[in-house]
């Protein structure tokens, strides 16, 4: 394994348009803290950067809805979440933002760099445009049927109902969210990155050269790179942004996608001088923490942009997580159905490390995962109260009652306490093997059986009877209990800093050098520890039924706002209604769709004909559950290409109340192609 002199390690910019929540702590910010903190243990040279993304449709749609300018919400988030991660012990060297002038600068030279080495393609191509509002509407301005499920609300670029990725132009009776009116196609010119000439480069770099990448991280990678790349526009005609830098491009700003990773090279620069050393020298180490969603963007795209600059490093690793449910439901943020970090931190005063603890324990490394305030409390109560923290107090209070609090003598010791001796050096190589590989949840665990090697070896030395007895003996077991104490503080500190600050106070002992764990002679005889206190305390069930009670109380209400009738649409005429054929038909055959979560591909008999449909119904409907069942679709609707299958019509479907879909089936069996009046 190579040896860097230096560490790059950058998290994943959060949109400004809303608070930090349980989700991207576990996906990225607490995984990338652990990380950073044992490599300054270890005594390396490492930045780890982050900051606001505050460009993007997201921020100018919430500042629509609110009636404000987009700086305001901006302004707004990145004092709310700055804070929050400081107060949650987040230890950037550098929270920066994407509105700050020396990004601009960066992001604007960047571009030019690859514009005057005609890196860049120009293409006019026809997009939407709102003749009332007089502007080109960005994909998530555009609003219509999808053609998969039959979500009216489904955006531009995305259903967020079934989940499939959209282009506007496959929105049935398309509107701009601005006037409401339908937009017209007009053409305008845009810079594009041809992805698709990096794309033998990328499949050696990332297939051959990065085997060891995690196998979510680099299965994605290969599922694109199999379909194969395409041109992608870095620039869009928006009024809020970073201005393209060059003549003729009024109106036009840098794509947000292409902008906001060069906001870890801008907060760098605005961090140190010395910069380039990080970004520009092979013995550094760049890695990229980020979740799922953002996986090509770190492993194909921003690589692509480096590579065609040509004077920065590429990312060493990306250990991308998964998702991370809450209460076994999807965290969704226009639902509010989430646990945000703010307000754990108001509701649990002085209890960082636990939802560290908690997050780590059970985050989504290489699949979805769910968070309950349950097991929250459990975890807790069963392992932090329960092992590290009755061994730490079992440990510091008999030494205190026993010896005044001194460090006592370690005498002739048993095969016993040499076993127990030489694990503590085993289970720092543990924890140290498991970080360097990003398993996380695999180096929690091994820390966490120090303190479970001293909860068991103080219960089978059973001290406070053998003192009655053997009063030397009694002196080593304490010794030996001592010392694992002192390791604890040591390789337990990237996971929970605030509680072993506190231990380090117990002990009074600062060592905080990750090559002194493992040691067994940390406390010398003789050494004056500190009046012990609790280090963790039991969770209430009335604390926890607060925050479910909160859970239910939002689950309620969007229950509620789900059942109110949506409004009948403007009437149509008779002639026109008329237009639509719906008819019966039968499931012949059913599967999945490969490489997507959503689709379903439907063979089915409509009595005319043997066709293909396809549908966004894979959460609802096993595909041996369809065979047989009888159907109504819409038989006359335009072909559709769909992940490259042609779909000749669509299933008519109810939702309903939590979002479910339902297939519309005849109350009795009837003749396939029955017309539907």
């Amino acid at each position: 394994m190579k040896k860097f002199k230096r560490y790059l390690i950058t998290s994943a910019l959060p949109y400004a348009n809303g608070p930090i929540h349980i989700g991207h702590l576990a996906g990225v910010y607490v995984p990338s803290d652990i990380f950073t903190r044992y490599l300054r243990m270890k005594g390396e040279d490492v930045i780890s950067i982050c900051g606001s993304d505050e460009h993007g449709v997201p921020i100018t749609l919430k500042a629509r809805k609110e009636g404000v300018s987009p700086q305001e919400i901006v302004d707004r988030y990145h004092t709310i979440n700055k804070k929050a991660f400081e107060d949650f012990g987040i230890a950037f060297d550098i929270y920066s933002r994407t509105s700050n002038k020396v990004h601009y600068e960066t992001a604007s030279d960047f571009f030019l760099t690859l514009y005057n080495k005609g890196k860049f393609t120009e293409k006019t191509s026809e997009q939407y445009y709102d003749e009332e509002a007089g502007t080109f509407l960005a994909d998530r301005y555009i609003m219509g049927i999808c053609p998969h499920c039959g979500n009216e609300s489904a955006y531009g670029d995305q259903c967020e109902k079934c989940g499939t990725s959209l282009s506007p132009s496959d929105l049935i009776n398309p509107h701009s969210t601005i006037s409401g009116s339908k937009p017209v196609l007009r053409n305008t010119r845009h810079w594009y990155l041809p992805l698709d000439k990096y794309e033998p480069w990328l499949k050696k770099w990332i297939l051959e050269d990065h085997k060891e990448w995690k196998t979510n991280v680099y299965g994605q990678c290969k599922s694109w790179l199999d379909q194969g790349l395409q041109p992608r526009a870095v620039s869009r005609d928006l009024d809020w942004g970073v201005p393209v830098p060059v003549k003729d491009a009024k109106g036009k700003v840098l794509y947000v996608w292409f902008d906001a990773p060069i906001g870890y090279i801008s907060a760098t620069k605005e961090l140190t001088p010395d910069w380039e050393k990080y970004w520009k020298d092979e013995e550094t180490k760049m890695v990229h923490f980020i979740g799922k969603d953002n996986i090509v963007f770190h492993c194909i795209i921003f690589p692509a942009m480096l590579k065609a600059e040509g004077s920065f490093i590429l990312p060493d690793n990306v250990p991308a997580n998964e998702f991370l449910n809450l209460e076994n439901d999807k965290i969704s943020t226009s639902r509010n159905w989430a646990v945000w970090l703010h307000e754990y931190l108001e509701d649990f005063p002085g209890k960082q490390d636990i939802l560290r603890y908690s997050l780590c324990a059970s985050a989504p490394e290489t699949k979805d995962n769910d968070f309950t305030w349950k097991e929250f409390q459990a975890r807790n109560n069963n392992e932090l109260v329960a092992i590290l923290g009755n061994f730490i107090n079992r440990t510091l209070v008999l030494t205190t009652n026993y010896y005044e609090g001194k460090v006592p003598e370690r005498g002739k010791t048993t095969p016993e306490d040499e076993a127990v001796l030489k694990e503590i050096p085993l289970i720092r190589q543990n924890v140290e093997t498991s970080l360097e590989t990003y398993r996380f949840r695999e180096a929690l665990r091994e820390a966490m059986n120090l303190a479970r090697l001293g909860n068991k070896y103080l219960a089978d030395s059973e001290p406070w009877k053998v003192i009655k007895t053997d009063a030397e003996r009694v002196k080593t077991i304490m010794n030996v209990s001592l010392q694992i104490t002192a390791n604890l503080t040591i390789i337990l500190e990237p996971f929970l800093p605030f509680s072993m600050e506190k231990l380090r106070k117990f002990i009074n002992c600062s060592i905080l050098k990750w090559n002194y764990a493992g040691r067994t002679d940390l406390l010398v005889a003789g050494h004056l520890i500190n009046k012990p206190e609790l280090l963790f305390e039991k969770i209430g069930d009335d604390e926890i039924a607060k925050q479910i009670d909160r859970l239910q109380a939002t689950k309620k209400s969007n229950e509620e706002a789900s059942m109110k009738m949506i409004p009948v649409k403007d009437p149509v005429s008779f002639d026109d209604f008329s237009k639509i054929d719906i008819r019966t038909a039968t499931v012949l055959e059913a599967e999945k769709v490969p490489k997507t979560t959503k689709l379903l591909k439907l063979r089915i008999d409509t009595g005319i004909d043997i066709r293909t449909i396809v549908s966004g119904i894979a959460e609802y409907y096993e595909p041996a559950a369809l065979i047989g069942k009888q159907i109504s679709i819409v038989a006359n609707l335009e072909p559709r290409k769909i992940k490259g299958t042609e779909s000749k019509g669509m299933i008519l479907m109810a939702e309903d109340k939590d979002g479910k879909l339902v297939i519309v089936s005849p109350a009795e069996k009837i003749n396939n192609g029955s017309v539907i009046k």
